[in-house]
């Protein structure tokens, strides 16, 4: 109206049961109940099944799990959310089977679950994955929402552009595919991103390999992922830490049972996840200093470097790219490394 005051419009808010949701928390409750029963179908949940779910909210998937499981632990940070979730069960049938606990999932001691089901907070998508993959004993298989980018880097294939440490360590420990595409007005508040369901199964019995070997190999050859392993092994950087382990553990023969005791499994897995909540890609840059090659004076460097690139020369790995490289590829490139002697943990 001409001459009358333009009124400021307030940031909208949401609420459910009066509660204002945190987006800085990551809270983005699902409102489609129709999205919540489809979860539930793909989940494959028996009714003998200790559920875990990570993030409840309010609870409109908690219900709909205590409905087809034999009970639910909701883990909760939010101590608002914890009190409207003993609120909404209280005095109903299903009380005496939820069992919430208030804190941080990624510092909690989860006790034993057959299945978990959860809409998570994003920006813990990577520690969570390989702290799940860590829990001992194994559980059955894991639905989860994830954003849309990260799940399609759980489920890249060699070649694929998000192909990254990330397909490969959680690939090498489970097995994963793509069940649903949620877009993000599913949601109360809508998040700024889209996102996906993904399942995953943890691979029984898990491979017979040297975690800290493995990722250390893979986290070199992602370095620069779309370049050749022939350049990436004749780095500086490269060569110099390969020797160093070379010195180090020349006498020692790196026992097979480190990667069968469980304990020391799970440890291992966990620390998989350690660097992996960056989704930006892997990049090629193109430093200088950091391409260099071992210098002409120093002859020591030089027959080490010859040790390398001997090993890659054996199947013709030296012109092949790690971004197109399948499991086998990395579980034979360390094979190949170990039994030269070359570690890279």
């Amino acid at each position: 109206m001409a001459g009358g005051k333009i009124r400021k419009e307030k940031p909208q808010r949401h609420y459910q049961g009066g509660i204002p949701f945190h987006k800085s928390k990551g809270q983005h409750i699902l409102k489609n109940p129709l999205l919540i029963d489809t979860i539930i179908q793909k989940s494959g949940i028996k009714s003998t099944d200790v559920i875990l779910e990570i993030g409840p909210g309010t609870g409109n998937l908690t219900k709909k799990l205590l409905e087809v499981g034999k009970s639910v632990i909701a883990v909760e940070l939010d101590p608002r959310m914890v009190l409207e979730l003993q609120r909404r069960f209280q005095a109903t049938p299903f009380s005496d089977r939820l069992n919430v606990i208030q804190g941080d999932v990624l510092k909690c001691d989860l006790p034993y679950f057959d299945i978990c089901v959860a809409n998570i907070p994003y920006q813990i998508s990577s520690p969570l994955t390989f702290k799940l993959l860590s829990h001992r004993p194994l559980f059955r298989c894991a639905v989860i929402m994830f954003q849309k980018e990260f799940a399609m880097r759980l489920v890249a294939q060699p070649g694929d552009s998000l192909y990254c440490r990330l397909s490969v360590n959680t690939q090498l420990l489970a097995r994963i595919s793509h069940l649903l595409k949620v877009g993000r007005n599913n949601f109360r508040p809508p998040p700024k991103v889209d996102s996906s369901v993904v399942r995953i199964e943890p691979r029984k019995p898990l491979p017979k390999v040297n975690l800290n070997e493995w990722d250390g190999l893979v986290r070199i050859c992602f370095n620069r992922k779309n370049k050749t392993l022939g350049s990436i092994f004749r780095k500086k950087a490269v060569l110099s830490l390969l020797e160093k382990n070379y010195t180090t553990l020349q006498a020692f023969q790196l026992s097979s049972k480190e990667s069968s005791d469980d304990i020391e499994m799970a440890m291992a897995v966990a620390a998989l996840g350690d660097t992996l909540a960056d989704l930006r890609m892997e990049v090629d840059d193109e430093g200088d200093d950091d391409d260099m090659e071992t210098e002409d004076g120093n002859t020591k460097g030089f027959a080490f470097k010859d040790k390398v690139l001997s090993v890659l020369k054996q199947e013709d790995f030296e012109g092949k790219r790690s971004s197109k490289f399948t499991q086998e590829d990395f579980m034979h490139l360390l094979s190949l490394f170990n039994k030269a002697g070359i570690h890279f943990s």
